[in-house]
């Protein structure tokens, strides 16, 4: 199948929002990948941020980076997590991205002084931005975020309108997911919001061809023949996708439900079947592993777990492959600096966790776990700013060097530990200059970047003895490395580095200490789990087995 053949998957949301369009949709691209098509991925965002990269973890969640820089909305992470592929720039936008680009083509004249409209000069970026992102595959699902009828969604919407006009049904179709509430005082599932949700749709012109039909419990066959005659779709078309334990049990109920069917037969396709059974595997060991061992997550955004969403996702991948339940112990580092008995919590787990952030916010807390890992001889894995906080405590609490700390923090420190390289290579090669009073946006170290292993380091058996590994970034500060040596003197090695950037560290003298300043989440998948969040899991078994010996 040529590019100029790409199929298209549109995937709305009705009702609310958060119902699981993103899963639903690399879901469904999984299937279609394990059935041997070349699939590609898009996430389309409504808000008028260029990217999601200044917006606050609180309110908008995890910032994926991808392999080439791009900061991106959190659902690129479940499209890489499932399809077990690297993703781009191309396969996220959003409205700001769109505007902007067509404000700068008018602004160079690139319009030839016409008036610039939504229709048709906004809806045509958009268009031409999906089939960018659909070049060389056979299929692209394509994930319009927010709900139908929001105002924002209504130019995405035109887009996709138009793709089904210009190329027919069987090249573009549209599923719709949306809310079967749960009226639990009558005990009844409620078909009425999605009735209201797919006559809004058909409202703007668009009538889907297959419902995903989100509710607590599954749908019964009744309910489903009562949705298919009022929302005008076939029988088979009705797909029930009820709460699961794990999300990845979610393409085997797909699959199940039959939801291959009316795409093949709507798509003009032979009949498909996915090759299922190692994910089948994995998913029985999710939800019945034979271990368990628990994890403190050190972490200072606990208030949304969304915050820390791929490295959630990442210990999972690392339990499931080891056969293994990973507990999570939730501890908010502030709440260790106000109450340092909540310290005691520690000695009980596997391994100590302490994940990326931003800010002076609960750093102390950090530290202080930090510590206790490092004295306790408890498996540590730091990561981003947990590799700059554990370069600092080992200055201040075993070098002596008690003004340590990072510029990030205290501008004027005499001993930076953690500093700012105001120049610097990015990930296409060309130099990169960044200062204090650069803008937020676009002024990190961002995407994939080569670390060299220290040979025999842990690191390096981490990743069964690779001498060359690539990661991804996402940060500004960098460790100094006018404390390289007296560092390691003391039992800190630097065991990664890139191109004289100090990439890794840990002890020598520990069980297993290490941190790194990249985010192996962003690498982590279910069919592949990062082998250093792996090597931590393993770890921390071990150490738990033989504290109960």
């Amino acid at each position: 199948m040529s590019s100029f053949d790409t199929k298209y998957i549109f995937v709305t949301g009705g009702v609310l929002s958060s119902l699981g369009k993103g899963i639903t949709s690399a879901s469904i691209a999984t299937l279609l990948k394990q059935s041997g098509f070349c699939v590609g991925i898009l996430k389309i965002d409504p808000y008028i941020n260029v990217d999601p990269g200044t917006m606050s973890p609180l309110e908008h969640g995890e910032v994926f980076v991808t392999t080439d820089g791009a900061e991106t909305d959190l659902d690129i992470g479940h499209y890489e997590r499932f399809l077990n592929t690297s993703f781009t720039s191309k396969n996220n936008f959003t409205t700001g991205q769109v505007y902007l680009s067509v404000i700068e083509r008018e602004r160079s004249g690139g319009y030839l002084g016409k008036t610039i409209q939504v229709v048709p000069h906004i809806v045509d970026e958009i268009k031409n931005r999906i089939k960018l992102a659909g070049e060389g595959r056979e299929i692209l699902v394509v994930e319009l975020g927010g709900t139908v009828g929001d105002i924002e969604g209504l130019p995405f919407l035109e887009a996709m309108r138009q793709m089904k006009q210009e190329y027919g049904m069987d090249r573009v179709i549209s599923l719709h997911v949306t809310l079967i509430p749960l009226i639990k005082a009558a005990g009844e599932l409620k078909t009425k919001p999605t009735q209201h949700s797919v006559q809004e749709l058909r409202r703007i012109g668009i009538s889907p061809q297959i419902i995903i039909a989100r509710s607590e419990k599954e749908i019964p066959l009744d309910l489903k023949n009562k949705l298919s005659m009022s929302c005008d779709v076939d029988s088979d078309c009705v797909i029930s996708a009820h709460d699961a334990q794990s999300i990845y049990q979610m393409p085997l109920n797909f699959y199940k439900e039959g939801v291959l069917s009316p795409i093949a037969r709507f798509l003009k396709l032979t009949e498909f079947n996915p090759d299922m059974k190692e994910w089948d595997i994995l998913v029985k060991q999710i939800l019945a592993p034979q271990n368990e061992v628990t994890i403190a997550f050190v972490g200072k955004y606990l208030r949304s777990k969304e915050s820390y969403k791929s490295l959630i996702e990442a210990l999972i991948h690392a339990g499931a492959n080891l056969d293994t339940k990973v507990n999570i112990e939730w501890i908010d580092s502030e709440e260790i600096e106000n109450n340092e008995e909540s310290l005691e919590k520690l000695r009980y787990v596997g391994g100590i966790l302490v994940p990326g952030g931003f800010g002076v916010r609960g750093v102390n807390g950090k530290m202080q776990a930090i510590q206790f890992a490092r004295e306790n001889n408890i498996p540590f894995l730091g990561i981003c700013l947990g590799m700059q906080l554990a370069i600092i405590e080992f200055c201040r609490n075993k070098l002596g060097i008690l003004q340590a700390d990072s510029i990030e923090f205290n501008k004027e420190t005499k001993e930076p530990a953690i500093y700012l390289i105001e120049n610097f290579i990015d990930t296409n090669g060309e130099e990169q200059i960044r200062t204090h009073k650069s803008p937020m946006g676009g002024t990190m170290r961002l995407g994939e970047y080569e670390c060299y292993t220290k040979k025999d380091s842990k690191l390096q058996k981490a990743y069964n003895g690779q001498s060359k590994i690539y990661e991804r970034h996402r940060h500004r500060y960098e460790a100094n490395p006018k404390y390289r040596e007296i560092l390691e003197k003391a039992g800190m090695i630097v065991s990664g580095e890139s191109h004289g950037l100090i990439e890794a560290v840990e002890l020598v003298d520990h069980p297993w200490f290490v941190a790194v300043q990249f985010h192996p989440e962003f690498t982590s998948r279910l069919q592949a789990p990062n082998l250093v969040i792996l090597e931590f899991i393993r770890q921390a078994i071990n150490a738990k087995s033989h504290s109960s010996k």
